[in-house]
């Protein structure tokens, strides 16, 4: 990545070791170009310099080391079986969820798959939410009824969090119709996996929208394997940016925070102009698709180590801050200690939370008062009005 300065005063942040702890609250802006280039499809591509500052990168930094821990606690809980069902991590695509906020406000819609937990976060959810729904407690996001599949923030505009493959992607237009219809000037991030890419209801949603020139962003977020299917065997066309056709595309490197912010930003300033776009986010996760795949039986342990060693987000964002004297290598493994404290300290107060009652079955399934009983078996013994 190359580093040009926008003013003199940029300078600053180069300044001798005594006034490194200064430099993580400077804001004054300075010019980082992406790892590699934009591609598009019936558009111009934006810049590949990306404006920053050390703050936000060192802030890039926590957040996805903070996604990464959160992860490998939740890999740990669930082989000691205290999360069950099924559980999709994200690690290795942390610049997607990250990179996507700085581009965006929480008045932006976003809706994607069952590999949510990173998103949740990202959209200001605690950790001790995270887990707590991870483990079934009553303290979760959704109330522990949702579990890893079904993460939910209505304050942040996060809309889960959805189990079937491809579902989200026409509630997500669905909510860009909304913020058209209302007026707002807000958009919709509509994430999906390069496994849901081929289904029929991704070009059903993408006509209407592009039809009635909806701010829905679709993005593609492109780990290479459908479950244990490589993209090769599964696409004809792989070139996921230019599946929409009359839609405007763009590939981008997901491996790359700054390119996500620019790539977003770019994204939300058409939508709100010109209706839909399509963004592959060529990304990367070290996980199998959920806990019970190891993910080696499709792919060898040399190309995940390769994959870490030259794209890891983290990795990536640790070599700018060093090699543009932001922070120490001292002060980064501070910051990743004080991460991996915080994720534990989340982990016990999950729990401690209660697991829900077992009337809680029976609730938010209907509409409130509408006077549905529950029977028991024999149709005898009446056990719960349905609120």
């Amino acid at each position: 990545m190359a580093l040009s300065r926008l003013s003199l005063r940029s300078t600053t942040f180069l300044k001798p070791s005594s006034l490194r702890r200064h430099v993580t609250t400077d804001t004054t802006p300075i010019t980082i170009e992406t790892a590699a280039p934009f591609t598009s499809h019936q558009c111009d591509p934006p810049s590949r310099s990306v404006e920053t500052s050390s703050a936000e990168i060192l802030s890039f930094f926590r957040d996805m080391a903070r996604m990464r821990r959160m992860e490998i606690a939740a890999d740990s809980l669930y082989k000691s079986k205290l999360i069950r069902g099924f559980c999709h991590l994200y690690d290795g695509q942390e610049a997607l969820a990250v990179g996507m906020e700085a581009a965006i406000t929480k008045k932006d819609a976003i809706i994607t798959s069952y590999r949510d937990h990173c998103t949740f976060l990202g959209r200001g959810g605690e950790l001790v939410d995270a887990f707590s729904e991870l483990m079934g407690r009553m303290r979760g996001c959704s109330n522990g009824k949702g579990g890893s599949m079904h993460f939910y923030k209505k304050d942040a505009c996060f809309y889960g969090g959805h189990g079937i493959v491809g579902a989200q992607i026409p509630l997500g237009c669905g909510l860009a119709f909304a913020q058209k219809y209302s007026k707002e000037e807000n958009v919709s991030f509509v994430l999906y996996g390069d496994g849901a890419a081929n289904q029929g209801q991704l070009f059903e949603a993408l006509n209407i929208a592009a039809l009635w020139d909806l701010p829905a962003i679709l993005v593609c977020e492109n780990n290479h394997y459908g479950m244990g299917t490589a993209t090769w065997r599964s696409a004809k066309s792989p070139a996921y940016f230019k599946r929409g056709d009359y839609v405007p595309g763009l590939k981008v490197d997901g491996m790359d925070v700054l390119a996500v912010k620019q790539a977003c930003k770019f994204a939300k300033e058409h939508a709100l102009k010109n209706g839909p776009i399509i963004l592959e986010m060529d990304t990367y996760r070290y996980h199998g698709h959920s806990m019970s795949d190891p993910g080696s039986t499709y792919r060898t342990r040399d190309e995940v180590s390769g994959v870490r060693q030259v794209r890891d987000p983290i990795e990536r964002a640790r070599k700018l801050l060093l090699s543009h004297d932001i922070a120490t290598e001292k002060e980064l493994k501070d910051m990743e200690k004080e991460v991996r404290k915080e994720v534990d300290d989340a982990v016990a107060q999950a729990k401690e939370s209660p697991v829900p009652e077992a009337s809680e079955l029976f609730t938010n399934m209907y509409v409130k008062d509408c006077g549905v009983e529950s029977f028991g078996a024999d149709r005898k013994e009446l056990k719960v009005t349905l609120a």
